[in-house]
């Protein structure tokens, strides 16, 4: 079977209705991205998640996924019709029926960090069962070590986890850091979260790897000091947090935060220099890690 590929360009004034309105005329599925993806105009767009305030790229790209007979010209003047004050351009292209769990997979390779730890989904086979391997497949939870902020906090713990690191994992998502710590060494790993699905999926992810830690709910009291913080979370949330990620970090320890854009820097900068005194900024991507020691 081959399907209909309408892509709409347009803005972002009424981008989340387009999308949604293609949906009730029939689509399989909708998707919305920054038309500018992947070049060097991209706009990076990172925001607190939140259903009452949907946040969108200047420029847009809908793509609605529709079966061969619909006609296809028909659902153009819809839209036309509906969104009649809005900037449009469509194209049109054809997609023929695949193996889609085998083209999802193929878009996830195994990541070297360091030449010393790899994240490994489980459809791949382990090349070198010398090195430190993290089995992780992509799930309803934030974080597979593909994204510039997920790399650079492994490549921090990499370079810092000791044999006897106690480790916090603020914001733990997947459970990707806390698993890579204690595949590392470290001694006792704590991984925390807001979202219960995240503590699930973190719980499941350590199970395949055969690690023990200990995970809670943000929204309980967490009596746990280690000298090893790290947050790969919104930046917003990172400035919110500076007396707490503090308060759990050891005299000496390390703090390491990421989820944050090089813009950005200072403004975070600003909210920790009373505890912590920062190190050598890593980059990637337009993302920072920042590290700090504190005082």
């Amino acid at each position: 079977m081959s399907w209909t590929n309408l892509i709409v360009q347009t803005d972002k004034k009424e981008v989340d209705q387009i999308s949604d309105y293609l949906l009730e005329l029939g689509a399989v599925s909708s998707s919305i991205q920054d038309t500018n993806l992947n070049q060097n105009n991209e706009e990076l767009l990172f925001d607190v998640p939140d259903d009452s305030c949907h946040k969108f790229w200047k420029n847009n790209t809908v793509q609605a996924l529709f079966e061969k007979t619909i006609d296809i010209e028909l659902i153009k003047a819809s839209i036309r019709n509906k969104f009649k004050n809005t900037s449009l351009a469509f194209f049109i292209a054809n997609v023929n029926d695949q193996d889609w769990v085998k083209l999802t997979q193929s878009q996830f390779n195994p990541i070297c960090i360091q030449n010393k730890l790899w994240i490994i989904p489980t459809w791949h086979k382990i090349k070198d069962k010398n090195a430190i391997n993290l089995i992780l497949d992509p799930g309803l939870a934030f974080g597979t070590g593909a994204h510039p902020t997920t790399h650079l906090c492994l490549l921090w713990l990499v370079e810092n986890t000791k044999q006897n690191s106690t480790v916090l994992d603020y914001g733990c998502g997947s459970g990707i850091l806390s698993i890579g710590a204690k595949k590392l060494g470290a001694k006792t790993v704590v991984g925390v979260d807001i979202d219960d699905k995240a503590i699930l999926a973190s719980k499941e992810n350590a199970k395949i790897n055969a690690v023990e830690i200990l995970w809670g709910n943000t929204k309980n009291k967490i009596n746990f000091e280690a000298n090893l913080v790290i947050a790969n979370i919104l930046s917003s949330s990172l400035s919110v947090l500076a007396p707490v990620l503090a308060e759990h970090t050891i005299t000496h320890g390390k703090l390491a935060l990421s989820g944050i854009l090089e813009s950005q820097e200072n403004e975070i900068k600003l909210a920790y220099n009373k505890w912590f005194d920062f190190e050598t900024t890593l980059k990637k991507n337009g993302w920072i890690l920042l590290s700090g020691v504190k005082r």
